[in-house]
């Protein structure tokens, strides 16, 4: 008797499992807003999950989601702003906690146009990913 109350455990438990069609750490939808007066030719992205280009960004404008394997609250942003190529300062990846599945968005501003520094004022996280 006890062997069959087992047996009927052990199924329920593998019948009951549900398996996502995605991994935790995501992918995450990530778009970037640019914060500033000029517009940003050629916007790249680097979350560690990927490297993507987003295209060009008008001032005060957004980019269209990107999907990515995974993001944190940070990430490596390059952008060609009056012919100069601005970056944010690099990032380690090591100890960060990712984000998941959601899409976010980079608000991101010039930080300092003699040394042409980039850097993300906020990560907003916009919605829950849709499943797909």
């Amino acid at each position: 008797m006890k062997k069959i109350v087992l047996l009927f455990f052990i199924v329920v438990c593998l019948v009951a499992c549900k398996k996502t069609k995605f991994a935790p750490e995501g992918p995450t939808d990530v778009r970037v807003e640019n914060l500033s007066d000029v517009t940003w030719v050629e916007v790249i992205v680097n979350t560690s999950g990927g490297i993507d280009t987003l295209g060009n960004i008008p001032a005060g404008g957004k980019s269209g989601y990107f999907r990515f394997e995974k993001a944190y609250n940070v990430a490596d942003i390059t952008a060609t702003i009056n012919g100069e190529k601005y970056s944010t300062a690099p990032v380690n990846y090591t100890y960060l906690v990712y984000i998941g599945q959601d899409k976010i968005t980079y608000s991101v501003y010039i930080k300092n146009p003699a040394t042409k520094l980039l850097e993300i004022f906020h990560c907003s996280r916009d919605a829950p990913l849709d499943s797909i």
